[in-house]
Order: structure tokens, then sequence, then C-alpha cells
């Protein structure tokens, strides 16, 4: 691991930590307990899913029919990539690469972009046919009583995880900006390092996602 030092970055250290070091490893630990609660979080909307897809088994194969398998395909491989690049921006900054961090976190951000508007076509063509959650679900293309409860929890697990999504990017913008100003190197790549830790997570729970709701058979 790269040396944390103060030397280069003396603003950036807060005066409560013995040193940088310290101040990395409170800055991770931290980040690993806000990822649990996040884990826990979506673990219970997974554990729903899991008893409505045993009350309703028929209903979510039929469902599963409306999503468009090729386009939530595209959008699993647009968030590995932007997993790879986010550690590639990682990677960079501890090679004191300062120009790659820049570069690949401009691509980290854009295939982020890519993911929400595709994820809004999708929303938006099922809503322009009556796909929607709860009571104003008004789809007639599904024989069966309780076809919105299988569209309520896409929507909700998909939405909440379109909204960590776009948390993401703003996060990244933000170290983008820090980047070009020359805030990161071998010395100080603290933000990038956690960001990636919580945009992993994201790609994740996406992995888990795609094969719960378009994969079924």
């Amino acid at each position: 691991m790269a040396n944390h030092s103060t030397s280069t970055h003396s603003q950036f250290f807060q005066h409560h930590f013995v040193d940088a070091e310290q101040q990395f490893d409170a800055a991770k630990m931290g980040m690993w307990v806000f990822l649990v609660t996040e884990i826990l979080f979506f673990g219970g909307l997974f554990a729903a899913y899991i008893v409505y897809r045993l009350w309703y088994p028929e209903l979510f194969v039929m469902a599963s029919e409306e999503l468009n398998t090729l386009w939530g395909g595209v959008n699993t491989i647009v968030l590995i990539g932007s997993s790879l690049t986010v550690a590639m921006a990682i990677k960079s900054a501890q090679l004191n690469q300062k120009r790659n961090i820049a570069i690949n976190l401009g691509i980290t951000i854009a295939l982020a972009a890519i993911f929400m508007v595709i994820k809004y076509f999708e929303w938006t063509h099922k809503f322009h046919l009556g796909i929607f959650p709860g009571e104003f679900y008004a789809f007639d293309g599904i024989d069966h009583p309780k076809a919105n409860v299988f569209f309520s929890l896409y929507y909700l697990m998909t939405g909440l995880h379109g909204i960590h999504v776009v948390i993401g990017i703003g996060l990244m913008v933000w170290l983008l900006l820090r980047s070009m100003k020359g805030h990161f190197d071998s010395e100080y790549y603290t933000p990038v390092e956690i960001t990636g830790l919580y945009w992993h997570l994201v790609d994740i729970i996406w992995i888990f996602l795609f094969p719960l709701f378009y994969l079924i058979d």
C-alpha cells in the first residue's frame, strides 16, 4: 500500500488523526461499515423478493418476459466495465499517473450515464404500456391478478439501485474535478479508493438484480 504521507497533501490531513495512514484506515473502515448497512438494507428487499417469488412462481416467470433481457445484459456489461475503470483509476493514483486518474474516472462516469439512459428508456417503454407499480398498474398483457406485485418489486429495487448509481456519478464527478486540479497521486488517493469501494457494491447489487428479474425461466 502506498504511503499516505502529509508532506505533499497536508491540507487534506485532519488534525485529530495521528498520521495520514491512520486517517486513510479510518476512512476505509467507515466506508466498510456504511457498505454493511447498505447490504443489510438491500438484503431486506431481496428477502421480500424471495418470499413473493415463492408465493407466485408462475407470475414471476410470466412477468419477466416483459423485461428486455438484451438491454439488461448490456447494462450488466456496462457496469462491469465501469468497475474495471474505477479500479484502474485507483491503480493510476497508486502509480502516480495523474492524467490516467482523470481519464478512467471520466470513462466510469460515461458508462454510468449510459446505464441510466438505458434504464430510462426501459422504464418509459413500460409506462407507455401501462406497466406501473402498485395500484396504478394498467397492463392487460399478463393474465394474473397479482401482476402488479412483480413490477412493484422491480421498480422499487431497480429504482433504489438507480438512485445509488446517480449518487455514484455525483461522487465521481467531484473526484474528476479534484483530479484535474492535481489533488490525487501516489501519496494521497483516499477519496478515489473509498468511492471505488462504493461503486463496486453498486455493481454487485446489479449483478444480483439482473438474473433475479430478467433471467427467470
